[in-house]
Order: structure tokens, then C-alpha cells, then sequence
């Protein structure tokens, strides 16, 4: 967790901050960090992160649109040095919460917050780091949003046991919970409105800033209709590419390697339900788009597994945590990134 010194240095930034702009990473962990900050604070606006693997230097423009005066990265393990450089140009503070394992030069000027660098390491999301710094009870759903999305159990879970036992299950497995109960139909529902059009996910943004519990997610109304809408669409396909996915489940003994195209990239969704169902299995979903292959992974020494099969590919890159990756090479190396994939870890 993060120290009772960082808590305060923290809440200071915040609190100086007047127009603060949130760049969090495209996914439940990130949303709900920046949610949390954004409903303690009151103010400041929200942009997810598309680029990958990187916060790349383009966002800069994005902030000098909305006229920041404070930068805040929520949940993202590398940042350009461009980016980075640009906000120093221009005095604009930096302020970054992390949880992923780095191995970057992090800037003197930049205030950089990550447990892993604490005395006392630990693994928790931002998620729950953000709660550690907002503390307010009624948005402790928003917490536990996050954290079971990252396989997280957080100490004040039985508090919301308390509050909402009909939104979870018996058991208090983190991906139990996530995939079969409904606070993880919440997590999943704001998992798929990150994947919808700008001007939508700018809609669910201004909604959840002000929702009180999560019932105003789970249940459909004129305000949040368009996220029930998407969240039916993008199940569809994802219950139909999981279905195709378990037929090949087979082919290998301790591997799952599973390829498919479209615009909606619901990659690290697959490999999260995937992993669920095959644990025991390194879990890998390639999707194509362009001259790309995008790629989420799950299993056991996931990270490790990935970064040796990329090694000697040209312009392959990605990381993550030992059980979760992303990563992207070029399409003319799938055959032997594959190649090296199954003999690290079939034979």
C-alpha cells in the first residue's frame, strides 16, 4: 500500500490542482482509479489511454486541449520520455500511481507513486490505492469494482459484504466474484463502455461521476442506456469468440492460443475469462488489425514466457505482471513467435 507520507504528498497535489487532467489506462483498474479521484477532489477530467504500450507524446495535445494545470497517469507502467519532457516544458506537474513491475528511468521532476518501490512491497491495483487516498465510504463499490477486475481482494471487502451481500457469492475468490457475481457484471459492463465510440465513453465517464451505488450501473435507465446497449452488443461476441476459443482448448496441453480480427478489441476480456476457465494453461489471444498482431496473455510466468518469445522480433514489444501481459509484433513474425511460444512452453 501506499505510505501515510505519500497519502499526504498526494491529497497536496490534488488539492493544488485546479483543472487537474486524469489520463488512466483503458480498463476497469483504471477507470475506477480515476473515478475515485475525480469524485474526492470534484473536479478534473477523465481521458482512458489507447495507446499501447505507452502514454505516447499525442496526448500532450489532449492536455494543453482541456487547459490542465496538474497531470495525473493512473495505472500505466510506461510513459514517453517525450511526453514526460513536454510536461516539464511547459510546468505543468506530474503526478503518476502504478502498481506494474518497471524497469523505466522515472524523471527527477516527475512525482512518481508505486508500492513495488515501498519497504513493505506490495501488489495491490491503483484502484485500491486511489481509496487509500479518498477514503469515502460511499464509493467503496467503485473500489471493489476495480480491485476483483485485477484478481484483488482488498481488506474492507467484508464492509461490503455487509452492505451489498446480494451482489456477490459465496465464495471470495476474486474471479469468482468477477466472473459470476454482480459486482463483476459491473466491472464487465464498464469494461466493454470503454470500447465504445469518444463521445460515449465521455457520456459513461460524466455518469459515473455522479452514480451512489452500483445499482445505478446494474440498473438500465434513460441515462445509462447506451452503456446496457453496448455492454449487450460487445456480449454477444465475446460469448461467441469464448465459445470458439474452448474448441481449441484441446490442442495443446499447457498452452491456449486463440486468433481473431474486428475492430472491437476485447482481447485482455478474453484472456481474462479464458484463464478462468483453463488455469492451469498459458492463455494467449492474438488479434490482428492491420499489419499488427496485438496480443493479451494470462498463465503462470506469462511476462517472463513473453519477453523471451518476442527477444530476436523485430519491433515486438509489452510487458505487465507475472500473471498478465499486453504486447504487439508485426503480422510476418506470428508463425515464428508462435514457433517460439510452443517450444518454450510444450516442451
Amino acid at each position: 500500500m501506499l505510505t501515510e507520507k505519500q497519502i499526504i504528498e498526494i491529497k497536496e497535489h490534488l488539492e493544488k490542482s485546479q483543472n487537474p487532467v486524469f489520463f488512466f489506462d483503458n480498463d476497469e483498474d483504471g477507470l475506477c482509479s480515476f473515478i475515485l479521484l475525480q469524485k474526492y477532489l470534484g473536479r478534473g477530467k477523465g481521458v482512458p489511454i489507447k495507446s499501447f504500450p505507452e502514454l505516447s507524446f499525442e496526448y500532450f495535445k489532449k492536455a494543453q486541449e482541456l487547459n490542465a494545470d496538474y497531470i495525473f497517469i493512473l495505472d500505466k507502467p510506461l510513459v514517453s520520455i517525450d511526453f514526460l519532457n513536454e510536461t516539464h516544458k511547459y510546468n505543468l506537474p506530474v503526478v503518476w500511481i502504478d502498481h506494474h513491475p518497471t524497469e523505466s528511468k522515472i524523471p527527477k521532476f516527475v512525482n512518481y507513486y508505486n508500492p513495488l518501490l515501498n519497504k513493505e512491497k506490495t501488489n495491490e491495483p491503483v484502484t485500491a490505492l486511489c481509496y487509500q487516498i479518498s477514503q469515502k465510504k460511499e464509493d467503496l463499490w467503485i473500489s471493489i469494482t476495480g480491485c476483483i477486475s485485477e484478481r484483488f481482494i482488498p481488506d474492507n471487502y467484508l464492509e461490503f459484504k455487509e452492505q451489498y451481500p446480494e451482489l456477490i457469492t459465496e465464495s471470495e475468490d476474486p474471479w469468482e466474484l468477477y466472473h459470476n457475481s454482480e459486482i463483476g457484471k459491473v466491472a464487465r459492463m464498464l469494461s466493454f463502455g470503454l470500447k465504445d465510440r469518444i463521445t460515449n465513453v465521455v457520456q459513461m465517464l460524466k455518469y459515473l461521476m455522479k452514480t451512489k451505488s452500483p445499482y445505478d450501473v446494474l440498473n438500465e435507465n434513460s441515462k445509462n442506456k447506451q452503456l446496457h446497449k453496448r455492454f449487450n452488443e460487445i456480449e454477444k461476441k465475446y460469448k461467441k469468440l469464448i465459445s470458439e476459443a474452448k474448441e481449441k482448448s484441446a490442442q495443446y496441453k499447457n498452452l491456449l492460443i486463440f486468433e481473431y480480427s474486428g475492430e472491437t478489441a476485447i482481447s485482455s476480456d478474453l484472456s481474462n475469462r479464458l484463464m478462468y476457465l483453463f488455469p492451469e494453461k498459458i492463455i494467449l489471444i492474438l488479434r490482428t488489425k492491420d499489419n499488427e498482431i496485438k496480443i493479451s496473455g494470462r498463465g503462470p510466468k506469462v511476462r517472463e514466457i513473453y519477453l523471451k518469445a518476442i527477444k530476436d522480433l523485430k519491433h515486438a514489444r509489452g510487458g505487465g505482471h507475472e500473471m498478465a501481459i499486453g504486447g504487439q509484433f508485426q503480422k510476418q513474425d506470428l508463425e515464428k513467435f508462435k514457433e517460439n511460444i510452443i517450444e518454450m512452453v510444450e516442451k
